[in-house]
């Protein structure tokens, strides 16, 4: 099945019965009992499928992970569906509470330990700086940030670092650089070290960096995959070999999804391909809109030809899909400027998160990367003029004429 069928259908109607419900149900139960104890120590044993206990695991949420793993792997996962790979190399699914949670398990389960390294991309999200900073570097964990920009700069990099862990997301947030993630893994397992991507903004419709040699996956899944803001939610994805400690990271810190939260995420997976699709489309239209515009200074979009990595995009994501994301930075304005646009703003909200149907403007210096002093902030590149788009499904002229109101009334330098 293509990835579009493979949403709508993977991991549904998996009961024995002769009848099986046309969506997975929400199973609320915290323990599940079973018509001999011996088959609840068997399945306790690991030695027969089943479920215990939902900190442990549970059929909604199931249901989930193997849907996702369905579109990351691009096959369904042995013993639930055709496939016939290698259990070894078939790819699981681990859901989790949030994105943050999924990301801290994979971290532990790609054995980090007090005294390594993590090289880390600069302009990652703030919040995984902020994990990486605030819970791992007092724990012994050395942190290195840098520019994957220029595959000539990643030998050094790994020879400087010694890393164990390599840290990059397949589209920057905000700045919307995107990393090779094929020779990038060349160079990262070549040092000894693993790879780690989250690829919240491109979701397995996009790119599966899996397939590209990376070790772990994460997945916000609160963002596009849910896509409705309803919901948090986050996934971690790996080769079988590595997802038993994902699956024990949960179980120990109780960083379980719930089952009504993976029936939303697993409801909001079906529509995915129409909803990602439209956002693309629109994020190219609304970039080049603003790309000319006299109150925009510069359009941050790998869409665009201009853009540093637009090569890489190109050759890395379907044709003529690039996210539904795109940055910008008003001509001469500050934080008041900024703010005034915001506050002008008519059908776009200015609200957290992204990845939803309603389009979302998000200032970074004040949110994402708040954590970071004001001269971090401009050695990254995030500058006090920085505006994030996340691009819904709305009709794109009603959100061009939406921008456009808003930055004459903001007060920007319209030259």
């Amino acid at each position: 099945m293509r990835l579009a069928t493979r949403a709508v259908h993977a991991g549904e109607r998996l009961a024995p019965a002769g009848w099986k419900s046309v969506t997975t149900p929400i199973y609320p139960s915290a323990t599940y009992i079973y018509p001999d104890f011996a088959d609840l120590d068997r399945v306790a044993a690991g030695d027969q499928p089943g479920y215990m206990y939902s900190r442990y695991a549970h059929p909604t949420g199931r249901a989930l992970e193997l849907a996702v793993a369905a579109l990351e792997g691009g096959e369904e996962a042995p013993g639930e569906g055709n496939s016939g790979a290698d259990a070894n190399d078939a790819v699981a699914a681990v859901s989790f509470a949030s994105g943050m949670a999924a990301l801290h398990a994979a971290i532990l389960a790609a054995g980090i330990q007090s005294g390594d390294a993590v090289l880390c991309s600069q302009d990652i999200y703030g919040a995984t700086l902020a994990l990486l900073r605030t819970i791992f570097e007092p724990l012994g964990i050395r942190l290195h940030l840098a520019s994957f920009a220029g595959p000539e700069r990643w030998a050094g990099l790994l020879a400087a670092a010694r890393p164990r862990l390599v840290m990059v997301e397949t589209i920057s947030n905000p700045l919307l650089r995107v990393a090779d993630l094929a020779a990038l893994a060349n160079a990262v397992h070549a040092a000894g070290a693993r790879l780690l991507v989250d690829s919240s903004f491109t979701t397995p419709l996009l790119c599966r960096p899996l397939e590209l040699g990376a070790d772990f996956v994460v997945h916000s899944a609160t963002k596009f995959l849910a896509g409705h803001g309803d919901v948090l939610g986050g996934l971690a994805l790996a080769r079988a070999a590595d997802a038993a400690a994902l699956e024990l990271q949960r179980k120990l810190a109780g960083a379980a999804l719930g089952p009504f939260e993976a029936w939303l995420v697993l409801r909001g997976l079906k529509t995915l391909p129409l909803r990602l699709e439209r956002q693309c489309r629109t994020a190219l239209a609304l970039a080049g809109f603003l790309s000319s515009h006299p109150a925009v200074e510069r359009v941050h979009y790998p869409g665009l030809a201009c853009h540093p990595d637009h090569a890489v995009a190109h050759r890395l994501f379907p044709s003529g899909l690039y996210g539904g994301i795109l940055a910008f930075e008003l001509r001469g304005a500050g934080r008041g400027e900024v703010f005034r646009f915001l506050d002008a703003l008519r059908i776009v909200l200015p609200a957290t998160s992204l990845g939803d149907v309603q389009s979302l403007a998000l200032y970074p210096a004040s949110s994402s990367h708040r954590d970071l002093s004001p001269r971090q902030r401009r050695d990254i590149g995030i500058g006090d003029n920085l505006v994030r788009l996340s691009c819904g499904i709305e009709a794109v002229e009603d959100l061009r004429e939406d921008l456009d109101q808003a930055l004459a009334r903001s007060g920007a330098a319209a030259t």
